[in-house]
């Protein structure tokens, strides 16, 4: 921990782990009380003298969660008056509403206070998908059984972060940041440069063999990443739905007249189905997408998406209508902040379009 200071320490917790109910007091509003409670007790004995549980943040998951970010801001400002130097949340475990709200303080407070802000949950709690960038958030089991040895892994990760000792194997300005195969915590996606003998070409084979053979190995890439999508209610009655078509598997005009890059696309376009796609004459379509070998794509446009079976269905009455254009787009490494972009403008389209559903296919 900090020499020569004893460390003050923020803890959050739900409800139920500060002994006020189960799911009957769930609605139960923001309180505060200056002394551990419940599992800030087995904090406050980890600590020892090197630190004090100055204060305990209570709120009950069916409060916290009608509106997290709302509700983030009214309990960041209970405790920002106690200037903490550590805030603990949880730990959470696999509870799905508590793991959010965990998530949620964590963030705000290492935004707000530039202090680390550490949370424990099992990989199932959606709070680890939806907060891992911004919280340092520490690998553990479904229940409490853990409780104590997980709140010692979340005090050790605490003294390595406030240690802020440079790893002399690591390139500066992340040179401090501890590892999370180290220290078993979900990745926060940030870039540690390690400073290696073995060549780019050594340390991929190597990392290959060790995936083989199912040995531990940490990763040089790091996976974007991707929101949780609410699905959408099932169509009611799919004889009256209008169907869409959306690829990024780069299908274009013969001649692609629109110039759509092969790779790293940053724009998409609106081609007439029956035009760019007829049943009947010669092939009108070709492929711009250069990351699949697209052979069988430009000799049956079927292969990319199935256009055909659903006219058939249309003349049949299984489907309202096909919608008479078709988006198209390149996937072929592509900018995912770009992607984002272009995803919207599509929906807008097919949004004011009344369009009920969309068939989207990649290469």
């Amino acid at each position: 921990m900090m020499l020569g200071k004893k460390i003050k320490v923020v803890h959050y917790i739900n409800q139920f782990f500060a002994g006020i109910g189960g799911e009957e007091k769930a609605d139960v509003g923001f309180s505060l009380q200056t002394n551990p409670v419940g599992p800030g007790l087995a904090l406050q004995q980890e600590l020892g003298d090197k630190g004090e549980v100055v204060a305990t943040l209570i709120c009950g998951d069916n409060y916290f969660a009608t509106d997290i970010e709302k509700n983030s801001e009214e309990g960041f400002r209970m405790i920002e008056k106690f200037e903490p130097d550590i805030f603990i949340a949880g730990p959470a475990f696999a509870a799905g509403r508590y793991g959010p709200s965990c998530g949620a303080m964590c963030k705000i407070v290492s935004e707000k206070l530039g202090i680390p802000a550490i949370s424990a949950m099992n990989e199932e709690n959606p709070g680890v998908e939806m907060y891992s960038p911004y919280a340092y958030i520490v690998k553990c089991g479904i229940n409490s059984k853990e409780m104590r040895s997980v709140i010692k892994k979340m005090l050790k990760l605490a003294d390595a972060i406030l240690e802020n000792k440079p790893d002399p194997r690591l390139v500066p300005p992340n040179d401090c940041v501890p590892s999370p195969y180290e220290y078993d915590y979900y990745t926060r996606n940030t870039i540690r440069n390690v400073i290696t003998e073995e060549s780019t070409a050594e340390r991929s084979i190597n990392l290959l063999l060790k995936k083989i053979r199912k040995e531990p190995f940490e990763s040089d890439v790091l996976k974007p990443p991707f929101p949780w999508v609410k699905p959408s209610e099932a169509i009611k009655d799919m004889s009256k739905a209008t169907i869409a078509f959306v690829t990024d598997g780069g299908i274009v005009p013969l001649g692609n007249p629109d110039r759509i890059p092969s790779r790293m696309c940053t724009i998409w376009r609106e081609y007439e189905i029956d035009k760019l796609l007829p049943r009947e004459g010669e092939r009108q379509h070709e492929v711009s997408h250069r990351g699949y070998n697209n052979y069988e794509v430009e000799e049956d446009y079927n292969r990319l998406m199935p256009v055909d079976p659903a006219r058939d269905f249309e003349k049949q009455g299984k489907i309202g209508r096909v919608y008479p254009t078709v988006f198209s787009t390149c996937g072929n490494v592509s900018i995912v902040k770009k992607s984002k972009i272009m995803g919207d403008e599509i929906a807008k389209v097919l949004t004011d379009q009344k369009v009920d559903a969309v068939i989207l296919t990649s290469a």
